[in-house]
């Protein structure tokens, strides 16, 4: 009862952030509390695999990067009305970008993961690198869409009843994306496909015995995180209003590695925390001095190294019971 209230209470204060943030006089804090949505999104994605599964994926980066010119490549053919690939129009459309990213992130997903699902291990963390560096490598050479420039989007997604140029309305549209996926989430770790998921993470060998067969499960839940995480692509190519290949690059999925390790491995609210810490961290810093990551780190470790189970599990022993 008590977790529920804090988590109620938590919620409505992330609702009125917009507007404590104008009485405040700091507009720029929706612009940076946007940004935490989009990187918990894909973090609680990365989760999926990484903390209910065990699967130490290095290439979720890849997917981000997919969501984010899914939305970018789109607004280039929009604006040149030109066919893509001569058969599918452009669009600015918020519904059908955000779409076509996450089948884009669903459908890479499955392919990249039926082929690295097949190691364990060490050979599974390059495999996955590997085919996010090839990816990032593509894009950059990619000079129909910008290279190693990148891609700028003059225009936001268009959704009627929304003005997604207001910083408020995006960030609201981003904070009920995010809690909707959390809640879909929830209900996939917690049914029997979860289930499946943990007991592989704790014994591959054990599931066998019980006439499982873990391959198959593990698959969807890569193709579910990485079309939650190629969706936050989508919504950081909108919030930005550019995309580049640096999204794609292997220090981006070591990013969204932190968030996860730092909030707490599987758990559903751990990726938030370590998102907002880790993201909040950065522009604290940032602003403080040019050195931060000299700062940050340190603090990193001290997290890791000290507290056990990542921010979640520091929370709640803070809390009464």
């Amino acid at each position: 009862m008590r977790d529920r209230l804090l988590l109620g209470l938590a919620l409505l204060l992330a609702i009125a952030l917009p507007w404590l943030a104008e009485a405040a006089g700091s507009p720029a804090t929706v612009s940076l509390a946007t940004r935490m949505a989009i990187y918990a999104i894909a973090a609680a994605s990365l989760n999926l695999v990484l903390g209910y599964g065990g699967l130490v994926s290095f290439g979720h980066a890849a997917y981000f990067g997919l969501g984010g010119y899914a939305v970018g490549i789109l607004y280039a053919h929009w604006r040149s009305e030109e066919l893509l690939l001569g058969l599918i129009p452009g669009s600015i459309g918020l519904l059908p970008t955000l779409g076509a990213a996450m089948l884009l992130g669903g459908a890479s997903a499955a392919v990249l993961g039926a082929l690295s699902l097949r190691t364990r291990g060490v050979q599974f963390i390059m495999i996955t690198l590997a085919f996010a560096q090839m990816l990032f490598f593509l894009f950059v050479s990619l000079k129909a869409y910008g290279g190693d420039d990148g891609l700028s989007i003059r225009r936001r997604g268009e959704f009627p009843g929304l003005d997604l140029r207001a910083p408020a309305q995006l960030y609201w549209l981003c904070l009920g994306l995010l809690v909707g996926w959390l809640l879909l989430l929830w209900r996939v770790t917690r049914s029997r496909f979860g289930q499946v998921l943990a007991g592989a993470r704790q014994s591959e060998r054990r599931m066998a015995a019980l006439g499982v067969s873990v391959y198959p499960y593990r698959l969807v839940a890569f193709v579910i995180s990485g079309m939650g995480t190629a969706l936050a692509g989508g919504l950081m190519a909108n919030a930005l209003r550019f995309v580049s290949p640096d999204m794609m690059h292997w220090a981006k999925s070591g990013e969204l590695m932190i968030m996860v390790i730092l909030g707490g491995l599987g758990t559903l609210l751990g990726p938030v925390l370590g998102a907002i810490a880790l993201v909040g961290l950065e522009n604290w810093l940032s602003a403080w001095t040019e050195h931060w990551q000299f700062i940050l780190g340190p603090i990193l470790l001290a997290v890791v190294l000290f507290g056990r189970g990542g921010l979640m599990a520091l929370l709640r022993r803070v809390l009464p019971a």
